[in-house]
């Protein structure tokens, strides 16, 4: 009975934490122009923010299951809630980097923080192999919907409150009171959280010597790691708040539009992450995480090359049509081939190790769109460099087989 409700309960923080992010998402960047920004501002921030995430999540995850996963989750829903604040209340540049290192803002309507490592330990914690996969799938489905209704939500929010006399500051900062609440939502939910999401005495090694909370599964995560950290970095030139500036510096649409573009992108990526399930089960883990990502990052590299408003908005729906597929693949892939006492820290590291990797490309980003001659470079070093992450996952892992393949 527990064991049912932890599992809904998880489901609800992940539905409300990705609503928020991508509520946050589609006006942040548009939030901090108003406020003063520049562009290189802009993309120096998100930069600080993904590498502060990075090293608050190592310090946080690594440590979780010793610590406890319930409490772990309580201080990343405080962080969310300090951070939302901090950007509410100051347009002091320094100040708002502080708050981007230290706390938890989502720049690309994607998971930040510790929460989706600790939540992935914890679901396969209470869960059988067989099922693991699915499950996933269906938590990166709630994920991607609530995001895909959170930007929906978040820019057409913003665009009725201009609407109705309000500055376009205020509106955003309107959006960022709704993101802060969130946090605190969150960390009233995680309190109701039972201990059979915490590792038991018995799956803790009593004397094997531990790093970052790892120990037999050392190397493969080490490996893993990097290969996340070159497809994080590639990511990183499109998170989600920079491709909607992009939209608005291209072709001059409002925050109400972008919104309903992202609305479609993450129901579509959702929807794909539920597919790649049956995929999964006739190729197996890595060939799905491969051979569906591919297609993707050439769809990414066509869309600056559209000439109009509607065939960009057509190709980028269709990368996002098949761009999740590799997530719950690989999220269950790294829970399969670790193990439980590691489940956590493994999360955590390939999650740091996307992070790091995620944390240099943004800023770099800036500079390319504060350049009208370099405005599309990001979608052809990004779609590229993904490519070269898929062939290199391949060589390496096509015959590490998880338990429910071999």
């Amino acid at each position: 009975m527990k064991t049912n409700r932890d599992i809904i309960t998880l489901f609800s923080t992940r539905i409300i934490r990705l609503f928020c992010y991508g509520f946050l998402s589609v006006i942040l960047a548009l939030y901090l122009a108003q406020a003063g920004l520049d562009e290189k501002q802009i993309g120096l921030l998100f930069t600080l923010t993904l590498a502060g995430d990075a090293g608050i999540t190592l310090w946080l995850t690594t440590s979780a299951d010793r610590f406890g996963r319930k409490r772990t989750l309580i201080l990343g829903a405080l962080l969310m809630l300090g951070a939302g604040v901090v950007f509410i209340v100051t347009r002091n540049v320094v100040v708002l980097m502080a708050a981007a290192i230290i706390g938890v803002i989502s720049p690309s309507g994607n998971e930040i923080g510790p929460f989706l490592s600790v939540e992935q330990a914890s679901l396969s914690h209470l869960l059988p192999n067989e099922k693991r996969t699915q499950i996933f799938a269906w938590y990166n489905l709630v994920g991607s919907f609530a995001t895909a209704v959170g930007a929906l939500t978040g820019g057409w929010l913003a665009q009725l409150l201009q609407a109705r006399g309000m500055s376009a500051l205020e509106a955003y900062r309107v959006v960022l009171m709704g993101y802060a609440i969130g946090g605190l939502i969150l960390g009233i939910l995680f309190l109701s959280l039972s201990r059979d999401v915490e590792v038991g005495a018995a799956s803790q090694p009593a004397s094997t010597p531990t790093i970052l909370g790892l120990h037999k599964s050392r190397k493969v995560v080490i490996q893993l790691s990097t290969f996340f950290a070159l497809d994080a970095f590639a990511g990183g030139f499109v998170v989600q708040s920079l491709i909607a500036y992009w939209f608005y510096v291209k072709f001059g649409i409002d925050a109400g539009i972008i919104g309903s573009i992202f609305f479609g992108a993450n129901v579509l990526a959702g929807i794909s992450a539920l597919l790649a399930v049956r995929i999964a089960n006739k190729i197996g883990l890595i060939n799905t995480m491969v051979f569906t990502h591919i297609p993707s990052n050439i769809l990414l590299i066509l869309v600056p090359l559209m000439p109009t408003l509607p065939l960009a908005i057509v190709v980028l729906l269709l990368r996002f049509s098949i761009s999740q597929m590799d997530v719950p693949t690989r999220q269950s892939y790294t829970m399969a081939v670790v193990a439980p006492d590691e489940r956590s820290a493994a999360s955590g590291v390939t999650s740091i190790a996307r992070s790091v990797g995620a944390a240099i490309s943004p800023s770099l980003t800036g500079i390319f769109l504060a350049s009208p001659a370099l405005l599309s470079l990001p979608f052809f070093l990004s779609g590229g460099l993904k490519i070269v992450y898929d062939i290199l996952l391949y060589r390496s892992f096509r015959t590490m087989k998880p338990p429910e393949e071999s």
